[in-house]
């Protein structure tokens, strides 16, 4: 059996150090060591890799050329230590953000985000999970942060999570050209109580089934998801065709459709049903950019429009 190197980085770097300077007193100063411990730390080196990498001359420290085929490679491990040591670091690494839709009004503002702080990096992903499981997630330390509906008190929580309610999302009406409610400015729910919600392969048991399932009892809403999910593509192709289809969409949420569907978005008032949803982070993470999304968050959060609001019991 070959013996395995075990990879002592502070030799690599100081094998470096001298490869570069030529001299092991100026590597010495370079890291801040002695001469000696110079000499060790090579010697050592190439104890394990079992070749000479200098040769040792009145005028400093030459490559072998074992030395010459090593270096390389060596400044590609201390290239792969400081690509890893920022990868989790702090301040150097992205700010890992979970975001259920990237069409819908977390995914927008996160956009925004970006654009008031350029040089901040974000790695926005999408974990599909409920808020259980996003909670979980980041209490575990795989995200920094999620955006969910938090449907329990505080206290139920785990004892590091915090939350900040950032959004109450408004709806709209979403229908085809030929709909009864096409041509209307602004609906109420009692109006839509006529009419089938099509919200087709909705996850039970989840905060957004929860919330449409109290919607529908409180104002005897007819919400069908029975259907196979073939994406939104296709929602927006059968509700454009049809005279009886449409579904509710967040105010924000963002769709592109053909000019020739001729969708219709068309508020919800009188009450307005507002979908509340907050960020989710540990409160000891130490990211130094999780305070600035928080302080984005609370400034464009947009007030409940004029009038009635409706709000799941959780919410309120």
């Amino acid at each position: 059996m070959s013996k395995v190197w075990r990879v002592d980085l502070d030799a690599v770097r100081t094998f470096v150090a001298a490869a570069d300077a030529g001299q092991f007193q100026d590597a010495a100063a370079a890291l801040s060591i002695t001469q000696q411990a110079v000499s060790k730390r090579i010697a050592a080196l190439e104890k394990d890799l079992q070749v000479r990498l200098f040769t040792r001359t009145p005028r400093g420290a030459q490559l072998t050329v074992d030395g010459q085929a090593f270096l390389p490679h060596a400044r590609e491990l201390l290239r792969v230590e400081a690509r890893a040591d920022a990868s989790v670091r702090p301040g150097r690494r992205a700010l890992r953000v979970d975001v259920h839709s990237r069409r819908t009004a977390p995914a927008v503002l996160l956009q925004d985000f970006h654009r008031t702080h350029p040089r901040i990096e974000l790695d926005v992903v999408t974990l599909d999970a409920d808020v259980h499981a996003a909670t979980a997630a980041v209490d575990a330390g795989t995200v920094d942060a999620t955006f969910h509906a938090v449907t329990v008190p505080a206290r139920r929580l785990p004892p590091a999570i915090r939350t900040a309610r950032v959004i109450d999302e408004r709806h709209e009406l979403l229908v085809g050209p030929r709909h009864p409610l096409a041509a209307a400015h602004a609906v109420t729910p009692a109006q839509l109580a006529e009419h089938r919600i099509w919200m087709p392969g909705m996850a039970v048991d989840t905060e957004w089934s929860d919330y449409y399932d109290e919607l529908a009892a409180a104002f005897g809403l007819t919400i069908d998801r029975i259907g196979p999910v073939f994406g939104n593509e296709a929602l927006l192709a059968e509700i454009a065709d049809s005279p009886t289809l449409a579904t509710l969409a967040g105010e924000r949420t963002r769709y592109l459709w053909p000019d020739s569907y001729d969708l219709r978005r068309i508020p919800v008032r009188d009450p307005a049903p507002i979908y509340p949803m907050s960020l989710i982070w540990r409160a000891d993470n130490p990211h130094p950019a999780l305070p600035k999304l928080r302080d984005h968050l609370v400034a464009r959060r947009v007030d409940p429009p004029d009038g009635p609001v409706w709000l799941p019991k959780w919410g309120r």
